[in-house]
């Protein structure tokens, strides 16, 4: 993410930088909400302006599912292949589903958030996992257009159209045209 808003005349740390800087609980409903809670939360902390991000995967014949409980679907020890398992078994071991991830970014500096964007990539649930690069759930998630999941897409391929390339896109335009 850093990477795509170099060049700016912004000084940009990551949280390395601030290790008494306490976590912050993820309580939001919706990924919009969490970025919201983590932007806020390190800003005040901080006392700098700061970005908060939360992502899911989102499949509609799921009724949104996992969404934003990806990361704990089916709990934090649950692997991605159990997890695509019980994706798959919920659908009867079918795909084509319409999926998607999304992304949720929000800017706020130590008064309140003062940018937001939500940003996806859409597709369909793949017939069956594909694909070594990536991570998470980037072997189900099927590019149409591409014939191709996301786990099978080179980084450039993946920046190109991401849920988070674009939302950081966004926020590169934000800064730019302050």
């Amino acid at each position: 993410m850093i990477s795509l808003l170099s060049g700016l005349p912004i000084a940009l740390r990551d949280l390395t930088a601030y290790p008494d800087v306490p976590g912050v609980e993820e309580t939001g409903e919706t990924c919009e909400e969490n970025a919201r809670l983590k932007a806020a939360h390190y800003a005040r902390a901080t006392t700098l302006t700061a970005v908060g991000e939360d992502s899911g995967f989102e499949v509609d014949a799921l009724g949104g599912e996992p969404g934003v409980r990806s990361a704990r679907f089916l709990g934090p020890e649950a692997s991605y292949p159990e997890r695509f398992h019980e994706i798959y078994r919920r659908l009867g071991g079918r795909g084509g589903s319409p999926a998607r991830f999304v992304c949720a970014l929000a800017l706020a500096t130590p008064d309140g958030v003062v940018f937001e964007t939500r940003q996806t990539v859409e597709g369909v649930l793949a017939p069956a996992p594909r694909g070594s690069q990536g991570f998470g759930y980037d072997p189900i998630l099927l590019i149409p257009p591409l014939g191709r999941t996301l786990a099978e897409l080179t980084q450039a391929e993946k920046s190109a159209i991401s849920h988070r390339g674009q939302a950081v896109r966004a926020l590169r335009a934000f800064l730019e045209s302050r």
